[in-house]
């Protein structure tokens, strides 16, 4: 019988009270009390420990936190099969994505659940998708970083948070499902059949320490003044620049932006260009209002990764290095199925 880590930070699944006073109090020997209590399925399943490094609404989760659970799944890797984080909904794919890039090509599986509804609602989804999550950690073909939230399996740097309310909170940006949880059955896609293999044959994962939280998404709206880009220069290296449609920066008779973006980046920085537009990706070949970007050094592109992924890879890339050639080939390399124009 395999033996899963459950690792508890807090989030919806561990609050009480009421509503508008809702907090997590829980705690995560609470939480897996009351799961095997309830849910007589676990019976034979797994044998299940946990541990507690937080206890917080996921609004506060920071890159520090981020660190530090991937430093608690390093440090007991070697002595369990998988891992579950429970983690709230509503910064759980930012989680995810980082959790993509501080642990690669992770044979065992790391999973992330939490719930729309407390563990102690009558009619809450805690139950369902922790068991859930611990059926799929427990499965062979199973490995890497991922979600699993109401019945889906999501790439871990593919997770967008679509719903603020509803059970199925979770979408799959711009790549299918892994598989989805029907009857005690896991049901899987052929997404991933080749990373199948290459995490497989790895005999440990790679752990990564450091990340850069210098990294700001920055939204393009009608008359947003460029200037903000000089204003942004004391406290950050890098802007994940949301353009519109599928690449589209404005483009004045005074070249205002283009200035901007140009001095942003020859001074050092880096400027990650997406779109904000939910799906489908970026491409800044082709119209004119984008193709003055396309091919400037020290200008990263998107392509059809998610915010999410976006955010965390940017802040992993400058973690790792100062050198402009080097975090590029760090961005273009396909994490987890982070980006599929490669």
């Amino acid at each position: 019988m395999k033996t899963i880590l459950m690792i508890a930070t807090g989030g919806t699944i561990a609050s009480t009270g009421q509503p508008g006073e809702l907090t997590p109090t829980l705690s995560g020997r609470e939480l897996v009390h009351k799961l095997v209590q309830e849910v007589p399925l676990l019976d034979g399943l797994c044998n299940l420990d946990y541990v507690q490094p937080m206890n917080i609404d996921s609004t506060n989760m920071r890159p520090r936190n981020w660190l530090e659970i991937a430093s608690h799944i390093e440090k007991n890797y070697d002595a369990y099969d998988g891992f579950v984080v429970l983690h709230g909904t509503d910064t759980m794919a930012y989680t995810a994505a980082a959790l993509s890039y501080l642990i690669q090509d992770s044979p065992k599986p790391i999973v992330l659940t939490g719930s729309q509804q407390p563990m102690g609602n009558p009619f809450t989804d805690a139950k369902l998708n922790m068991y859930q999550s611990l059926l799929y950690a427990c499965d062979e073909a199973s490995h890497d970083v991922s979600i699993v939230f109401s019945g889906q399996v999501i790439c871990g740097t593919r997770a967008h948070k679509q719903r603020t309310m509803s059970f199925n909170a979770f979408t799959s940006m711009n790549f299918p499902a892994i598989a989805v949880i029907r009857n005690n059955k896991i049901i899987r896609t052929s997404a991933r059949a080749a990373h199948s293999e290459t995490c497989k044959s790895a005999a440990h994962p790679r752990f990564y320490r450091q990340l850069d939280e210098k990294a700001l998404v920055l939204k393009l709206t009608p008359e947003l003044n460029p200037s903000i880009f000089e204003l942004l220069k004391r406290d950050y290296s890098a802007v994940i620049l949301e353009t519109f449609g599928i690449g589209g920066i404005p483009e004045h008779a005074d070249a205002s932006y283009e200035k901007a973006i140009f001095d942003w980046v020859d001074s050092g920085r880096t400027l990650v260009i997406t779109t904000q537009v939910d799906e489908e990706g970026l491409d800044l070949g082709v119209y004119e209002v984008g193709r003055a970007y396309a091919n400037h050094p020290g200008i990263l592109r998107g392509a059809d990764m998610s915010t999410e992924a976006l955010v965390a890879k940017t802040m992993w890339v400058l973690g790792q290095t100062s050198n402009p050639q080097e975090r590029a080939q760090l961005f273009y390399t396909p994490i987890n199925h982070d980006r599929m124009d490669v």
